[in-house]
Protein backbone atom coordinates (compact mmCIF):
# COMPACT_ATOMS: atom_id res chain seq x y z
CA UNK A 1 0.00 0.00 0.00
CA UNK A 2 1.52 3.25 -0.79
CA UNK A 3 2.47 5.00 2.31
CA UNK A 4 1.65 8.51 1.20
CA UNK A 5 -0.99 10.72 3.58
CA UNK A 6 -2.50 13.38 3.21
CA UNK A 7 -2.00 17.15 5.35
CA UNK A 8 -0.03 16.57 8.11
CA UNK A 9 -0.09 17.93 11.70
CA UNK A 10 3.06 19.26 13.67
CA UNK A 11 3.05 19.35 17.61
CA UNK A 12 6.37 20.56 19.76
CA UNK A 13 5.18 19.35 23.36
CA UNK A 14 7.14 21.71 25.78
CA UNK A 15 5.46 20.79 29.01
CA UNK A 16 6.58 18.34 31.38
CA UNK A 17 5.97 14.69 31.21
CA UNK A 18 8.85 12.59 32.71
CA UNK A 19 11.94 14.80 31.64
CA UNK A 20 15.17 14.48 33.71
CA UNK A 21 17.40 16.69 32.18
CA UNK A 22 17.06 19.84 29.78
CA UNK A 23 18.34 18.82 26.73
CA UNK A 24 15.43 16.41 25.32
CA UNK A 25 13.03 19.52 25.49
CA UNK A 26 15.49 21.71 24.04
CA UNK A 27 15.34 18.73 21.12
CA UNK A 28 11.92 19.16 20.93
CA UNK A 29 12.60 23.28 20.04
CA UNK A 30 14.75 22.27 17.33
CA UNK A 31 13.37 19.21 15.97
CA UNK A 32 9.47 19.63 15.65
CA UNK A 33 10.38 23.43 13.65
CA UNK A 34 12.84 20.94 11.02
CA UNK A 35 10.32 18.67 10.52
CA UNK A 36 7.64 21.11 10.13
CA UNK A 37 9.65 23.23 7.40
CA UNK A 38 10.64 19.96 5.78
CA UNK A 39 6.83 19.10 5.46
CA UNK A 40 5.74 22.70 4.42
CA UNK A 41 3.73 23.14 7.25
CA UNK A 42 4.18 25.38 10.76
CA UNK A 43 4.60 23.51 13.96
CA UNK A 44 2.55 24.08 17.16
CA UNK A 45 4.37 24.52 20.13
CA UNK A 46 2.44 23.29 23.50
CA UNK A 47 2.91 24.20 26.58
CA UNK A 48 5.95 25.72 28.54
CA UNK A 49 9.22 23.42 29.63
CA UNK A 50 8.68 22.01 33.15
CA UNK A 51 12.23 21.86 35.54
CA UNK A 52 13.82 18.41 34.84
CA UNK A 53 13.95 16.19 37.94
CA UNK A 54 14.16 12.59 38.99
CA UNK A 55 10.82 11.86 40.08
CA UNK A 56 8.85 8.70 40.86
CA UNK A 57 6.18 7.27 38.47
CA UNK A 58 3.37 8.21 41.28
CA UNK A 59 4.26 11.90 41.11
CA UNK A 60 5.07 12.26 37.45
CA UNK A 61 1.73 10.82 36.66
CA UNK A 62 0.25 12.70 38.96
CA UNK A 63 2.18 16.54 38.20
CA UNK A 64 2.26 15.60 34.24
CA UNK A 65 -1.57 15.03 34.22
CA UNK A 66 -2.57 17.51 32.28
CA UNK A 67 0.49 17.86 29.70
CA UNK A 68 -0.29 13.99 29.03
CA UNK A 69 -3.68 14.48 28.13
CA UNK A 70 -2.83 17.11 25.71
CA UNK A 71 -0.33 14.95 23.96
CA UNK A 72 -3.40 12.69 23.17
CA UNK A 73 -5.15 15.22 23.21
CA UNK A 74 -3.49 16.69 20.41
CA UNK A 75 -3.14 13.50 18.33
CA UNK A 76 -6.77 12.67 18.70
CA UNK A 77 -7.91 16.58 16.91
CA UNK A 78 -5.27 15.45 14.30
CA UNK A 79 -6.69 12.49 13.16
CA UNK A 80 -10.19 13.29 13.48
CA UNK A 81 -10.01 15.93 11.10
CA UNK A 82 -8.36 13.61 8.63
CA UNK A 83 -4.79 14.68 9.41
CA UNK A 84 -1.84 12.79 9.95
CA UNK A 85 -0.20 13.74 12.93
CA UNK A 86 3.59 14.44 13.29
CA UNK A 87 4.35 14.69 17.69
CA UNK A 88 7.47 15.50 18.70
CA UNK A 89 8.37 15.43 22.34
CA UNK A 90 11.00 15.10 24.96
CA UNK A 91 9.32 11.47 26.41
CA UNK A 92 8.34 8.60 25.82
CA UNK A 93 5.72 8.62 28.71
CA UNK A 94 3.01 10.56 26.09
CA UNK A 95 2.91 7.27 24.46
CA UNK A 96 0.54 6.47 27.56
CA UNK A 97 -2.31 8.58 25.68
CA UNK A 98 -1.26 9.17 22.12
CA UNK A 99 -1.32 5.42 21.96
CA UNK A 100 -4.60 4.86 22.83
CA UNK A 101 -6.05 8.21 20.72
CA UNK A 102 -4.82 6.15 17.55
CA UNK A 103 -6.65 3.45 18.19
CA UNK A 104 -9.82 5.20 18.76
CA UNK A 105 -9.58 6.68 15.41
CA UNK A 106 -7.80 3.80 13.68
CA UNK A 107 -8.40 0.13 15.21
CA UNK A 108 -7.00 -1.29 11.94
CA UNK A 109 -3.31 0.00 12.80
CA UNK A 110 -0.07 -1.21 14.25
CA UNK A 111 1.76 0.04 16.82
CA UNK A 112 5.68 -0.25 15.25
CA UNK A 113 7.63 0.81 18.42
CA UNK A 114 11.82 1.83 17.33
CA UNK A 115 12.94 1.83 21.10
CA UNK A 116 16.28 0.32 22.74
CA UNK A 117 13.81 -0.20 25.49
CA UNK A 118 10.29 -1.85 25.68
CA UNK A 119 8.92 0.34 28.37
CA UNK A 120 7.03 -2.57 29.37
CA UNK A 121 7.15 -2.17 33.01
CA UNK A 122 4.33 -2.03 35.26
CA UNK A 123 4.72 -0.58 38.79
CA UNK A 124 5.41 -3.95 40.26
CA UNK A 125 8.18 -4.85 38.15
CA UNK A 126 9.96 -1.38 37.71
CA UNK A 127 13.31 -1.51 38.78
CA UNK A 128 13.78 2.09 38.70
CA UNK A 129 10.39 4.09 38.84
CA UNK A 130 10.95 6.03 36.10
CA UNK A 131 7.29 6.81 34.38
CA UNK A 132 8.97 6.69 30.40
CA UNK A 133 9.88 3.05 31.39
CA UNK A 134 6.23 2.03 32.09
CA UNK A 135 4.56 3.67 29.46
CA UNK A 136 4.05 0.74 26.62
CA UNK A 137 2.49 -0.96 29.30
CA UNK A 138 0.33 1.51 30.82
CA UNK A 139 -0.68 2.39 27.33
CA UNK A 140 -1.77 -1.48 26.34
CA UNK A 141 -3.85 -1.59 30.25
CA UNK A 142 -1.41 -3.99 32.29
CA UNK A 143 -1.21 -0.97 34.66
CA UNK A 144 -3.92 2.09 35.30
CA UNK A 145 -2.49 5.43 35.21
CA UNK A 146 -5.76 6.78 35.75
CA UNK A 147 -5.90 8.61 32.90
CA UNK A 148 -8.72 7.54 31.62
CA UNK A 149 -7.57 5.83 28.53
CA UNK A 150 -8.98 2.97 26.23
CA UNK A 151 -6.60 -0.27 26.67
CA UNK A 152 -4.32 -1.03 23.09
CA UNK A 153 -4.74 -4.40 21.95
CA UNK A 154 -1.22 -5.93 22.87
CA UNK A 155 -1.51 -8.05 19.67
CA UNK A 156 -1.39 -4.70 17.66
CA UNK A 157 2.43 -4.00 18.55
CA UNK A 158 5.52 -4.78 16.33
CA UNK A 159 8.64 -3.87 18.31
CA UNK A 160 12.02 -2.81 16.48
CA UNK A 161 15.68 -2.62 17.69
CA UNK A 162 14.89 -2.86 20.93
CA UNK A 163 17.70 -4.63 22.88
CA UNK A 164 17.33 -3.83 26.52
CA UNK A 165 14.79 -5.25 28.19
CA UNK A 166 14.50 -6.10 32.75
CA UNK A 167 13.48 -9.54 33.22
CA UNK A 168 9.74 -9.42 33.89
CA UNK A 169 9.71 -7.33 30.91
CA UNK A 170 10.71 -9.77 28.54
CA UNK A 171 8.71 -11.87 30.11
CA UNK A 172 5.84 -10.77 29.84
CA UNK A 173 6.05 -9.58 26.19
CA UNK A 174 7.03 -13.21 25.19
CA UNK A 175 3.60 -14.44 27.18
CA UNK A 176 2.55 -11.84 24.91
CA UNK A 177 3.61 -12.95 21.81
CA UNK A 178 5.02 -9.37 20.89
CA UNK A 179 7.20 -9.75 17.60
CA UNK A 180 10.70 -8.50 18.87
CA UNK A 181 13.07 -7.79 15.74
CA UNK A 182 16.65 -6.98 16.29
CA UNK A 183 19.06 -4.50 14.17
CA UNK A 184 21.05 -7.61 11.99
CA UNK A 185 20.90 -7.67 8.02
CA UNK A 186 17.42 -9.55 8.46
CA UNK A 187 15.55 -6.32 10.05
CA UNK A 188 13.96 -5.14 7.41
CA UNK A 189 12.58 -8.65 5.76
CA UNK A 190 11.53 -9.40 9.17
CA UNK A 191 9.68 -6.01 10.10
CA UNK A 192 7.89 -6.03 6.88
CA UNK A 193 6.44 -9.38 7.68
CA UNK A 194 5.49 -8.61 11.24
CA UNK A 195 3.65 -5.57 10.04
CA UNK A 196 1.31 -7.20 7.43
CA UNK A 197 0.47 -4.58 5.48
CA UNK A 198 -1.86 -2.96 8.28
CA UNK A 199 -1.54 1.13 8.51
CA UNK A 200 0.85 1.48 10.99
CA UNK A 201 1.40 4.34 13.92
CA UNK A 202 5.05 4.90 14.60
CA UNK A 203 6.85 5.19 18.04
CA UNK A 204 10.14 6.31 17.29
CA UNK A 205 12.25 7.26 19.97
CA UNK A 206 15.70 8.46 19.18
CA UNK A 207 18.14 5.47 21.64
CA UNK A 208 16.95 3.21 18.90
CA UNK A 209 20.10 4.70 17.28
CA UNK A 210 23.65 2.82 18.28
CA UNK A 211 25.80 5.59 21.06
CA UNK A 212 27.98 5.92 18.88
CA UNK A 213 25.64 7.71 16.29
CA UNK A 214 23.74 9.82 18.57
CA UNK A 215 23.86 10.58 22.05
CA UNK A 216 21.19 9.08 24.47
CA UNK A 217 20.29 9.51 28.53
CA UNK A 218 20.04 5.37 28.48
CA UNK A 219 22.47 4.09 26.17
CA UNK A 220 22.62 0.61 24.50
CA UNK A 221 24.74 -0.50 22.13
CA UNK A 222 24.15 -2.32 19.39
CA UNK A 223 21.21 0.05 18.16
CA UNK A 224 20.92 1.35 14.63
CA UNK A 225 22.97 3.16 12.22
CA UNK A 226 20.95 6.60 10.61
CA UNK A 227 21.25 4.30 7.33
CA UNK A 228 20.03 1.52 8.48
CA UNK A 229 17.36 3.81 10.36
CA UNK A 230 16.62 5.69 6.59
CA UNK A 231 16.36 2.05 5.54
CA UNK A 232 13.93 0.82 7.49
CA UNK A 233 11.66 3.83 7.32
CA UNK A 234 11.69 3.64 4.02
CA UNK A 235 10.79 0.11 4.13
CA UNK A 236 7.81 1.09 6.41
CA UNK A 237 6.13 3.65 4.19
CA UNK A 238 6.93 1.51 1.25
CA UNK A 239 4.87 -1.18 2.63
CA UNK A 240 2.04 0.42 4.43
CA UNK A 241 -0.47 3.51 5.01
CA UNK A 242 1.38 5.52 7.24
CA UNK A 243 -1.39 6.84 9.93
CA UNK A 244 1.34 9.41 11.93
CA UNK A 245 4.41 8.76 13.91
CA UNK A 246 6.25 10.21 17.00
CA UNK A 247 9.72 11.21 18.04
CA UNK A 248 11.00 11.71 21.24
CA UNK A 249 14.47 11.69 23.25
CA UNK A 250 16.63 14.26 21.04
CA UNK A 251 19.90 14.66 23.56
CA UNK A 252 21.47 16.20 21.40
CA UNK A 253 19.45 19.46 19.87
CA UNK A 254 22.22 20.61 17.41
CA UNK A 255 21.79 17.11 15.79
CA UNK A 256 18.07 18.19 14.52
CA UNK A 257 18.72 18.97 10.92
CA UNK A 258 20.65 15.49 10.70
CA UNK A 259 17.82 13.91 12.01
CA UNK A 260 15.25 15.56 9.89
CA UNK A 261 17.15 13.92 7.00
CA UNK A 262 16.78 10.81 8.82
CA UNK A 263 13.29 10.90 8.76
CA UNK A 264 12.64 11.82 5.32
CA UNK A 265 11.22 9.08 4.34
CA UNK A 266 8.28 9.42 6.58
CA UNK A 267 7.80 13.13 5.61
Amino acid sequence: MDGEVGERSVIGLLCRTSDQAPDAVRGVQELAPVLAQRIGVEARMIGRPGEPRQARWEEDVRESRGCLLEAGGQVDDALAAGRSPVLVAAECSVALTTLPAVFRHRPDARILWLDAHGDFNTPETTPSGYLGGMCLAGACGRWDAGLGQEAVPVDRLVMCGVRDLDPEERSALERAGVPIIGTQLETLVHLVNALDDAPVYLHLDLDVLDPSELRARYPVDGGLTYEKLFDLLDAVVEACELVGFEVTCLEEPDRAEDIGEVLDPLL
